[in-house]
């Protein structure tokens, strides 16, 4: 469902006429090469195009140009090999509404020390182009990640590589649908927000939908397609004896089969992208979304319950940063805690909906009662989720701004079995521990829905925080309460003066 081969990053070299057509000759020959390199790399998930090297302000004005209007294009990356004056730049970076990283590289690893000259000097200048062009950056307060290091080395790649996927991330939120089946749940204050709001600073549209508009869906799908999608979960799944055809709770599986297939061709047909449903408005539906949830997540949908719509464009953005990686995305809740001398953990779950991108081993495929939604009983996938460190965020609209908070987690087995859990789940220590972890989270508004992943990371999350100019905060082994209580002291007030500006 998410192809990044379909999007291009610009390289983008800056020089001048000052140094002769010979040395410009050669920038363009380094800058192709390099281009060529990341393009290779195994840490870029799309294509890297090489542009001409620019070396006017007009060049420059009209590439910035052509990149906002170029839907392929995600991202620039830019470096300067020579000196490349800053003032040429205002007009373009003035214009210029696609992210880019600034890659302070230069061309050659070491110092020729038996040969370096004046010609040489001249040409491999990036220590001082690179300073001029971070200067006019700042000075006009533009947003940016720096990279630091040779282009041909592995860690530089792989910090380009989280950017670019970060800036994929952003572009497929631009004008990104959300279907919304009811309202959030009742009397809940962290699922709320802004939806204009959301859309000019985010880019995402939520669209609101009566749960009848899906039950027609739902409804027309024929029982050729339920037998297909049956068999489909027969092959997958080690499916339970009652759910199997001609037993006595097999009429819950063609329910839940059918749910998926009218949910799915709705979602198809209006081109969206996530979607929320909750438990408690169902009117029309058999059963809540269970199982159709966890396989529309697996496929690259973002999901939220109880019409959690900001979650549920955070898991389609850590759906797109991830692709290609392994570990897996889904929808999360912190559920329930475990204390005690061993570690005080966390049990993360929800009613149903965890994607089975996260699985450990073949996931079962089970029936069991809601005890809440007043509907019967839904289908659902039941399993432990893998081992390893994993990272939990939570957006949030704090009025005026949005606040992007994580928490990076150890994954662990379970201490004993779970035999009368009827969910899928995962179990964490959270760093630093969980009397930290909490009471940061706690006092960062964090939401009790997150997005979950064992490949998006940290510095993934900040990326893409950076580029939609949003508030990040980090969770993790260095963290200290008093310390995390003054950065969000300062950070309120940073943006409070930012926004009046």
């Amino acid at each position: 469902m998410i192809d990044l081969k379909q999007y291009e990053i610009w390289f983008v070299t800056g020089s001048q006429h000052l140094y002769g057509p010979k040395t410009l000759e050669t920038v363009a020959e380094h800058s192709k090469e390099i281009a060529a390199a990341l393009g290779a790399s195994a840490h870029v998930p799309t294509q890297v195009v090489f542009k001409p090297v620019l070396t006017t302000p007009d060049a420059i004005r009209d590439l910035c140009l052509e990149a906002n209007s170029t839907k392929a294009c995600v991202g620039l990356v830019t470096w300067m090999h020579t000196f490349s004056p800053a003032k040429m730049w205002i007009a373009g970076l003035s214009l210029l509404k696609k992210p880019f990283l600034h890659l302070h590289t230069q061309y050659g690893r070491e110092i020729p020390w038996a040969t370096i000259d004046m010609d040489f000097m001249n040409l491999n200048q990036s220590a001082h182009g690179d300073r001029e062009f971070g200067f006019i950056s700042s000075r006009m307060r533009l947003n940016r990640k720096v990279v630091v290091g040779h282009w041909g080395d592995n860690e530089t790649q792989r910090e380009i590589g989280v950017w670019v996927r970060a800036a994929c991330a952003w572009a497929d939120a631009q004008g990104m649908k959300i279907a919304r089946f009811g309202d959030n749940m009742r009397d809940v204050a962290v699922t709320e927000g802004d939806k204009v709001s959301a859309q000019i600073r985010l880019g995402y549209d939520v669209y609101g939908y009566g749960v009848g508009d899906l039950v027609k869906f739902v409804n027309e799908a024929s029982d050729a397609e339920v037998d297909k999608l049956i068999q489909t979960y027969m092959d997958e799944y080690d499916v339970a004896a009652e759910l199997r055809p001609g037993s006595a709770k097999h009429s819950s599986l063609r329910d839940g089969a059918r749910t998926e297939i009218g949910l799915r061709n709705f979602l198809t047909a209006g081109n969206f992208k996530a979607f929320t449903d909750t438990f408690e408005d169902l009117h029309g539906l058999v059963q809540l979304p269970g199982l159709a949830a966890q396989r529309l997540m697996r496929d690259g949908y973002g999901f939220g319950a109880e019409g959690d719509w900001k979650t549920s464009a955070l898991v389609r953005a850590m759906k797109v940063m991830n692709v290609g990686q392994t570990g897996g995305v889904s929808f999360m809740e912190d559920y329930t805690y475990h204390f005690s001398a061993t570690g005080d953990k966390v049990l993360g779950a929800h009613m149903l909906e965890i994607c089975e991108s996260i699985a450990v081993g073949k996931p079962k495929l089970e029936v069991h009662p809601l005890s809440i939604g007043g509907k019967a009983d839904p289908v659902r996938l039941v399993f432990d989720s893998q081992r390893g460190v994993g990272v939990c965020a939570s957006i949030m609209d704090m009025g005026g701004r949005y606040r992007l908070v994580a928490n990076v987690v150890d994954v662990l087995p379970t201490d004993e079995p779970l035999p009368k859990l009827p969910v899928a789940r995962a179990l964490w220590l959270p760093r630093p521990n969980l009397k930290v972890a909490a009471a940061t989270w706690i006092f960062a508004g964090g939401a009790h829905h997150t997005g979950f992943s064992y490949s998006v990371t940290p510095e993934h999350l900040r990326d893409f925080a950076e580029i939609a100019g949003i508030e990040f905060l980090l969770i993790d082994e260095n963290t200290k309460v008093d310390e995390f209580k003054d950065k969000l002291r300062w950070n309120d007030l940073y943006y409070h003066l930012n926004n009046g500006l």
